[in-house]
């Protein structure tokens, strides 16, 4: 199958796509448009960003065809003995899994705008770029002549995003013999030294740690914006990431971030690339792929991704605890824990995984699923008294099932964590990944192996801490956001949307806590403004309760000299430090 695709009119974000093939004894022909891509499990409809479709035989005749779903064309093959394919696709979405183009750069992520045929996955793909001569590709795709690159099926070709570009910033570097290239594409002053010996830091962990490496190179393309942006996405041979704002890039926090998103998606390389549940073996591009291992594909990664920072010491200690502690912070916040457990969650991602959803329902495959890792880590830990961890749960994935080519299932995975650990943890499965029982005793316990312990205070603001509630600030609006279970805020009927004007009669102008500090009784009436724009009194009565605390991951303050060195053990820092 041979693609070219250009950009004739840049400025206006269109894509001109063309797939021409030779035809087998089809009489009718079935092209299909993915309706999702691997690593957003969601339907994206790309589809919608198609025009302009027309197919014609060699001669230049058309042929007939009609859509049949809402991404596939059944064409009629009329006696054709090749066919052309044209359309054009919208990419107008600068992320770091969507298409852009622009008169600076064409960005793909070919899943997005390349047709298939169902049953010719398996042949060899040339992708064609006609481009200004001045531009450069950023790309894990092998190129055979300028411009021209090929991949050995459809898998391949869209796992392979590209960036072609005359503005391209370029390194690399080398791991245990496999080279990592590093492109940045925006306006930006990258300090490459600083770059080069922390990327290096982390990838000769993860390949320390791992054994091998499942590509025989990779590629970090970076898009760099002009305004906020944070965003990552798999693939097994390259990882796009975008962030921004560029001039800050190498300031803190957003070089925390870039780090942190960076080492997240390398060891996707093996997470769910290469390590990939039996449900996604192959993908199916048509539909969803429902899995209850999000806990393991994303959440082990999400865990790894800052735990091998810390393990090579572009993290320090402080620094890993505060990205855990950010964790923890969203897992207690979210009294969805109680309603949905993680795996289920994993299995919902396709309904509402990458939105708020209704109040309370679910949890996050990515915050949940990092703690249940870390968890599952120190458990093992634990009770093999640190000769096992979940760096032996990974390794035992990779080498019998991903290098093997087998998918895992859930049964496969806790087999192997109890394997490791030296006895069953099936009650801790049960309770904290397809459960919903309350971890914070549990997660404390494990933490105190390692001569660390989670910190609870006060919530400083009244509205949270007292009430159980939180807003939003739109301007002096004061808007509802989020409502604890049962809090007097929940028992009072206060809703979400709703807009205080007033507390105690007195009017609000972006000073909701300075007004809550001034009543000290029990019962306060705040004045509202419902989303049907009625207007009552609602009475919040305190109940000697807290919600809302604030937590972090802290050490203990006299660890036991076995908790020190377990600690050691765990990061590869010094207790004290």
């Amino acid at each position: 199958m041979h693609y070219k695709v250009s950009a004739p009119h840049p400025t206006n974000h269109f894509l001109s796509i063309e797939l021409m093939l030779e035809v087998r004894d089809e009489t009718e022909m079935l092209l299909r448009l993915p309706s999702w891509r691997p690593g957003r499990y969601e339907i994206g409809n790309f589809a919608k960003n198609v025009k302009g479709f027309e197919v014609k035989d060699q001669s230049g005749a058309p042929l007939a065809f009609r859509k049949i779903s809402k991404d596939t064309w059944e064409v009629k093959m009329n006696g054709a003995k090749s066919v052309s394919i044209r359309y054009s696709y919208y990419a107008a979405k600068l992320d770091a899994g969507s298409c852009w183009v622009d008169e600076e750069q064409i960005y793909i992520n070919p899943i997005h705008c390349l047709l298939y045929i169902e049953n010719r996955l398996h042949e060899l793909c040339q992708l064609e770029l006609l481009v200004p001569s001045s531009y450069k590709v950023a790309t894990s795709l092998k190129e055979k002549g300028r411009l021209k690159f090929f991949a050995e099926d459809y898998h391949e070709l869209v796992d392979s995003p590209l960036i072609a570009s005359s503005g391209l910033h370029y390194a690399n570097y080398t791991s245990e013999g496999v080279p990592f290239h590093i492109w940045f594409q925006g306006n930006l002053s990258p300090n490459w030294k600083k770059i080069l010996k922390d990327f290096q830091a982390f990838t000769d962990e993860q390949l320390r740690t791992m054994g091998s490496f499942p590509a025989p190179e990779y590629h970090f393309l970076i898009q760099v914006a002009p305004t906020k942006l944070y965003h990552g996405v798999e693939h097994l041979r390259s990882t796009v990431l975008a962030l921004g704002p560029g001039h800050q890039l190498m300031d803190q926090p957003l070089y925390t971030d870039f780090v942190g998103v960076a080492s997240h998606e390398l060891f996707h390389a093996w997470n769910v690339k290469a390590i990939r549940p039996a449900d996604m073996l192959p993908y199916d591009y048509t539909c969803e792929n429902y899995s209850r291992l999000g806990f393991v594909y994303e959440g082990v990664t999400t865990y790894y991704g800052d735990y091998f920072l810390a393990r090579c010491g572009v993290y320090s200690v402080d620094q890993f605890f505060i990205e855990i502690g950010n964790r923890l912070q969203k897992h207690f916040d979210n009294y969805g824990r109680f309603n949905l457990s993680v795996a289920d969650s994993s299995f919902d991602t396709w309904l509402d995984g990458y939105v708020p959803g209704i109040p309370n329902r679910k949890t996050s495959i990515y915050d949940e699923g990092c703690l249940t890792a870390m968890m599952t880590d120190l458990l093992i830990r634990s009770k093999s008294q640190n000769k096992k961890s979940l760096d032996d749960v990974m390794k035992a994935l990779y080498t019998d099932f991903a290098q093997a080519n087998i998918g895992y299932t859930e049964h496969d995975y806790m087999e192997i964590v109890n394997q490791m650990a030296g006895e069953s943890l099936i009650d801790f499965f049960m309770d904290y990944i397809y459960g919903t029982e309350d971890d914070e005793k549990f997660m404390n316990l494990c933490l105190n192996f390692v001569g660390c312990e989670l910190q609870r205070s006060s919530n400083p603001k009244i509205n949270e801490r007292d009430f159980g509630f939180r807003i939003k600030q739109d301007g002096e609006k004061a808007i509802v956001t989020v409502i604890a279970p049962d809090s007097p805020a929940d028992k009072a009927g206060l809703g979400i949307e709703d807009e205080i004007i007033a507390v105690n009669e007195m009017a609000l102008k972006d000073n909701l806590d300075e007004l809550l500090s001034q009543f000290t009784g029990n019962k306060v009436v705040v004045t509202i403004i419902n989303p049907m724009k009625k207007l009552r009194d609602v009475v919040l009565s305190r109940n000697n309760k807290e919600y809302y605390p604030i937590y972090k991951l802290a050490k203990q303050n006299n660890p036991t000299p076995d908790a020190q060195r377990s600690f050691k053990a765990w990061l590869k820092q010094d207790f004290y430090s």
